[in-house]
């Protein structure tokens, strides 16, 4: 790393152990999003990270941008899918592809955290087939008229919630298939309606909505990029939001592993710390070797998106392994603490149900076998 990049992780590191580790079992039990913890993060530059200084953003590279989120993940999931969201599905598509319009009208209030922008993709019967989607946007009188839902949203539905990059279906294509767009709905236009998802097992304390469109109006200019260039809109902000993804499988591994290790060298049984004994000593072993190799994973490919080079491939391959990865360690982790693990006075009973949607979101853990499988000739795109 470069001696900007340690800096940033330590700060991050101080920040998360100072701010966000007093307050987040309270959260995670009331299921409370916390406005003021995201307005410390934007403050300390976490929101637009890769985007450049002219709009309000901290100008660094994606490795740096993982390198946050880790540390965020390292001691709490909910507030990591908060800057998650916030950059890679929020912030980046109208970043990538917004004109210079939209830019200059949402960037600079995104990256300051006055609002949080969100990616309406999912629907109740479109999640890994994204192709599926049902919400229509008709174009009339120079205003697209929206119809629909989309369900499980990070960042839509908090009173600092701003805007949502919306994928719809303009019409149809010339070979049949579905014209896919994308469409900028700011919350609180008319006819959108976004209500809070409560009782998560996991991430209790971000924010998840399910979003509604009747009739919902917005000007014609509102089309992000091109019409009909939202599945490829779709297919690359996935790309650039599994690196995140990636980066909180690592950070939540590293949190729990260290958590496992502290644990096992003070609790004593037969007369001695168990972390002494071979079977227990060897899980730890187990658990720092999968890290280890989880990070130089990521971080390649990090390197490979900021080199302009191509990592889809290898973000599907850091995605898949680190959210597998920080399944293994916490369920080693929960079984080193015994009956103390199960109980919510241990971080690590949090950390057990966080990490299971890291192995969901963003592309399950079977649609990235898919990925890596078509990228190294398997069978024909």
């Amino acid at each position: 790393m470069t001696e900007e990049q340690k800096i940033l992780r330590s700060s991050i590191r101080d920040f998360a152990e100072s701010e966000i580790a007093p307050v987040a079992a309270d959260l995670d039990e009331s299921g409370e999003f916390s406005v003021e913890l995201t307005r410390k993060m934007a403050d300390m530059g976490l929101f637009g990270i890769v985007v450049p200084e002219d709009y309000g953003g901290s100008g660094m590279d994606y490795l740096s941008y993982c390198i946050a989120v880790e540390e965020l993940a390292r001691i709490d999931g909910s507030q990591a899918a908060t800057v998650a969201a916030g950059n890679s599905l929020g912030i980046g598509p109208i970043y990538y592809y917004g004109n210079e319009q939209q830019r200059e009208e949402w960037l600079p209030r995104l990256c300051c955290g006055e609002i949080l922008s969100s990616f309406g993709l999912t629907e109740p019967d479109a999640g890994s087939d994204a192709g599926a989607s049902r919400t229509t946007a008709k174009l009339k009188d120079g205003k697209w008229v929206i119809n629909g839902s989309k369900i499980f949203i990070t960042n839509s539905s908090s009173e600092i919630s701003g805007v949502c990059t919306v994928q719809v279906v303009t019409g149809m294509r010339d070979d049949g298939r579905k014209e896919i767009s994308c469409i900028l709905v700011p919350n609180g236009t008319p006819g959108f309606t976004a209500e809070k998802m409560t009782d998560k097992m996991m991430w209790r304390g971000s924010d998840t909505g399910e979003l509604y469109f009747e009739d919902c109006q917005v000007p014609e200019e509102n089309l992000l990029g091109g019409r009909g260039e939202g599945f490829h809109q779709m297919l690359e902000t996935l790309d650039n939001g599994r690196l995140a993804i990636a980066a909180m499988g690592l950070g939540g591994a590293q949190g729990a592993f260290e958590m496992a290790l502290d644990y096992t060298r003070e609790r004593e049984q037969f007369g001695q710390p168990i972390s002494t004994f071979q079977v227990n000593a060897f899980k730890l072993a187990d658990m720092a070797v999968e890290i280890e190799a989880a990070r130089a994973l990521l971080y390649k490919a990090c390197r490979l998106r900021d080199q302009g080079e191509s990592f889809s491939k290898q973000a599907a391959m850091a995605k898949l392994y680190c959210s597998e990865v920080m399944g293994r360690v916490v369920d080693q982790a929960v079984q080193l603490f015994g009956g103390y693990g199960l109980m919510k006075e241990y971080q690590i009973e949090r950390f057990y149900r966080d990490y299971k949607l890291l192995t969901i979101g963003e592309g399950t853990s079977e649609v990235q076998r898919i990925v890596i499988s078509r990228k190294i000739g398997c069978y024909d795109v």
